[in-house]
């Protein structure tokens, strides 16, 4: 069974700065790419970053030069380091993993962990 637990959302001022971590079980980490989502209240779940397997990186525009995603295949575990955290990026954020090796098809998610930036 495939398991994505995220940690390391929390409150902080903006400017500020978090570490989300996913870690993952059930499914052999190194060999799918990786993804973080957000969903804002009464809005609609958004793409924030992803990595593929090789580790090449894509962001959405609106976290360009903020977050950072990275992965450590060693530990099973996909990071998403956020900078210069905006209230607008207030959401619940969800990591995702590819179904598949060679595309972006997101099939398992996570319970998501509560990021709130207060301004």
């Amino acid at each position: 069974q495939v398991q994505l637990v995220e940690s390391g959302g929390g409150l902080v001022q903006a400017g500020g700065s978090l570490r989300l971590s996913c870690a993952v079980t059930g499914r052999t980490f190194s060999d799918y790419p990786m993804g973080w989502f957000r969903q804002a209240p009464g809005k609609e779940r958004e793409f924030v970053a992803r990595i593929s397997r090789s580790s090449v990186v894509s962001y959405a525009d609106s976290v360009k030069g903020r977050f950072t995603i990275s992965r450590d295949n060693a530990k099973s575990t996909l990071y998403l380091q956020m900078n210069s955290l905006k209230p607008e990026d207030t959401a619940v954020y969800v990591c995702a993993q590819s179904k598949s090796s060679i595309t972006y098809s997101w099939k398992y998610w996570g319970q998501g962990t509560q990021v709130t930036v207060s301004s």
